[in-house]
């Protein structure tokens, strides 16, 4: 790689770390409202919602599509972003 490459690229990974970083703090906010979210569940079947999880994925493709990225990066992402979750549910699920 050339030197002028390999300054570019140096560059381009410190936006990325920015970026990331920014991703860290939405995380921490969307864990706190699915903390919230399962404070109201009462039973461990309310937890996987397939009905809601199916129309989240069909919008993200259509919000992906209409900005112009691949809907097969976001579908991921949110699938395991979703998966996450649901484990995340799981794992501190209280019976009341």
């Amino acid at each position: 790689m050339s030197p002028i490459n390999k300054k570019k690229l140096n560059k381009l990974r410190q936006s990325l770390d920015k970026l990331d970083n920014s991703f860290i703090r939405l995380i921490k906010k969307r864990t706190k409202l699915v903390k919230e979210v399962l404070k109201l569940k009462q039973y461990k079947k309310e937890i996987v919602d397939k009905k809601r999880i199916k129309i989240i994925l069909s919008q993200i493709k259509k919000k992906s599509l209409k900005n112009n990225i691949d809907p097969k990066i976001t579908k991921r992402i949110w699938k395991n972003m979703i998966m996450s979750y649901i484990d995340y549910e799981r794992r501190n699920f209280k019976k009341k």
